[in-house]
C-alpha cells in the first residue's frame, strides 16, 4: 500500500463565511484518512488501546495551503508512510480535488506511539510493524 486515499465531501460546517474550507479542518480530513489507513491495515484505534495498550498522538505537523477547497467539493485525502522509527511514524499527506486530482493542501505529520495509561513514548507493537509497507 504505497499511497492510501480516502474520499471526503466538504460540508457546510467545514467552511467559513466565504464558503471556503476553514484551515483547521484540513487537519481533521487528514486525521480521518490516517484512521482509515490504519483500519485498512487491520487495526482499530480503540482495540489498539484496549489490547496493545497503545495510542497514537500527533507530535508535529507542517501544512502548505495551495488552493482553497469549497463547500460541497469532493476531495481525496492521501496518506503515505515515509518514515518509521521505534516509537514514531512519519507521513506525507495531501488533500486533492476529487475530480481533477489537483493538490489543495499538503503536509507532513509525525505521530508518536504512546503508552495508553502513562502517555509516555513506547515502541510500536510488532503486530503493527509487521503490517507496515516495507518500501520506505
Amino acid at each position: 500500500m504505497a499511497e492510501f486515499s480516502w474520499p471526503v465531501r466538504v460540508y457546510y460546517e467545514d467552511t467559513d463565511s466565504g464558503g471556503v474550507v476553514y484551515y483547521a479542518n484540513y487537519l481533521k480530513f487528514m486525521e480521518r484518512a490516517r484512521t482509515e489507513w490504519l483500519r485498512g491495515l487491520g487495526f482499530e484505534q480503540d482495540a489498539l488501546r484496549r489490547d496493545e495498550g497503545v495510542i497514537f498522538a500527533v507530535r508535529s505537523v507542517t501544512l502548505d495551503f495551495l488552493q482553497p477547497a469549497r463547500f460541497n467539493q469532493l476531495l481525496h485525502v492521501t496518506v503515505k508512510l515515509i518514515e518509521q522509527g521505534r516509537a514514531s511514524l512519519g507521513f506525507e499527506q495531501q488533500v486533492r480535488d476529487g475530480v481533477t486530482g489537483t493538490a489543495l493542501c499538503s503536509g507532513r505529520v509525525k505521530l508518536a506511539c504512546l503508552d495508553g495509561a502513562t502517555f509516555k513514548a513506547r515502541a510500536i507493537p510488532k503486530t503493527i510493524i509487521a503490517e507496515l509497507p516495507g518500501d520506505l
